[in-house]
């Protein structure tokens, strides 16, 4: 148990003997002492960042840049204090992420910059460029072999991604209607997978439609990007498999909870598929990672919308194993208390207690993602927390 000066933390790692170090500094600041970004750099610096070797090479910052209307990513304030520190020590930082699957702003590297710059990602407000790592159409992608993979033998990772020398992630810590929770490896590995790897990494979750549910209002055909839904003399909705990509975006859009995933193990075998996919982006690189639990909102920042955060903004995170950090920012927001006004405290959720993210999202299990990442070996998820 940890007292962080007026509030108290009860989160911490599991029973492994060995133990990776995770740093942590809350949201605290006092006047004339540091601001937000200064103690984000301090955080950084103290857990290592400044080992690493970065003179004269090409460094990948992987983040998201947010759906046009979502008001939760990550400000481009943060992104400027990783690109300065890289700067610092002789790299060639730029911002990246790999095009989407789904109807929005993010599909096609032309309208994904733009609305990169809309959420103020410009060179002037974070210090570097932004590169579309899968290219114009999200077809520029480089097969990449996974050692021990169970699903994937080799990942569609985009390409600007895997020519950098050196990757870091800044994640964004929040829910994810279908992965559970969307932290570091899930912004690594679906992040990093080109619209192919997407699909691959979705294709065990393509749904079916509740006949007797379906009211025909037709929103999972307006967000839908492939043409998949279908409707009969009714009205009434199908989903033909062979256009589908299996991303879930009708899912969680459909009004009467009339669309369900085919298979009951899709989402675990999605947590699986982002653990492998996170492997072939990290291996064999120097890799460092940093979390925001920050606006922890329920779903995706692929949302065009937000929703109230399901509890209060906790602190920065940073390590050089992504299992250890997503573990520790997890035990984290299960130790805050829900937010009165969150979807844990509407009637159909009934579950302003216990794991926050099985609360909110029950068919999901965040737990999958770290087992698997854990056994490929990718990190530990027991923990040392360093307050700084």
């Amino acid at each position: 148990m940890k007292r962080c000066r007026n509030r108290l933390y009860t989160f911490g790692g599991d029973h492994m003997s060995e133990k990776s170090k995770v740093y942590f500094a809350d949201f605290r600041c006092f006047p004339m002492r540091e601001n937000l970004p200064q103690r984000l750099a301090r955080l950084i610096m103290t857990a290592g960042f400044g080992s690493i070797d970065m003179d004269n090479k090409y460094v990948a910052i992987k983040m998201h840049f947010g759906e046009p209307g979502n008001q939760a990513y990550l400000r481009p304030n943060w992104a400027r204090v990783v690109a300065d520190l890289v700067k610092n020590q002789g790299g060639k930082p730029f911002l990246t992420d790999c095009n989407t699957l789904y109807v929005g702003g993010r599909k096609n590297a032309l309208d994904h910059i733009e609305s990169a710059y809309q959420n103020g990602f410009n060179p002037y407000n974070t210090g570097c460029h932004i590169l579309i790592a899968d290219g114009l159409k999200g077809s520029d992608d480089v097969e990449v072999p996974v050692s021990g993979g169970e699903y994937v033998k080799t990942a569609k990772i985009g390409r600007a991604v895997m020519d950098a020398d050196v990757f870091v992630s800044l994640t964004h810590f929040k829910g994810h209607e279908q992965a559970g929770m969307g932290g570091t490896l899930k912004n690594i590995g679906m992040g990093c997978g080109s619209r192919a790897g997407k699909m691959e990494m979705h294709s065990s979750g393509k749904p079916v439609v509740k006949r007797e549910k379906c009211v025909g209002c037709r929103a999972c055909a307006i967000i839908c990007a492939h043409g998949a839904p279908q409707f009969d003399e009714e009205g009434k909705a199908d989903i033909d498999i062979n256009q589908c990509a299996g991303c879930g975006r009708c899912l969680t859009i459909c009004p009467k909870d009339a669309i369900a995933a085919r298979n009951d193990a899709a989402p675990a075998i999605l947590n699986k598929k982002m653990a492998e996919y996170s492997k072939a982006v990290v291996n064999g690189r120097p890799c460092f990672h940093i979390s925001l639990v920050i606006d922890v909102s329920p779903h995706c920042d692929c949302h065009s919308e937000n929703d109230v955060p399901l509890v209060p903004n906790v602190g920065m995170f940073a390590s050089f194993d992504p299992v250890a950090l997503d573990q520790a920012c997890a035990d984290a927001v299960v130790a805050q208390p829900a937010l009165p006004g969150s979807m844990l405290f509407d009637e159909a959720c009934a579950c302003n207690k216990g794991d926050h993210f099985k609360r909110s999202h029950p068919n999901s299990d965040w737990n999958v993602c770290l087992e698997h990442a854990e056994k490929l070996g990718l990190g530990r998820r027991a923990y040392k927390l360093v307050r700084i």
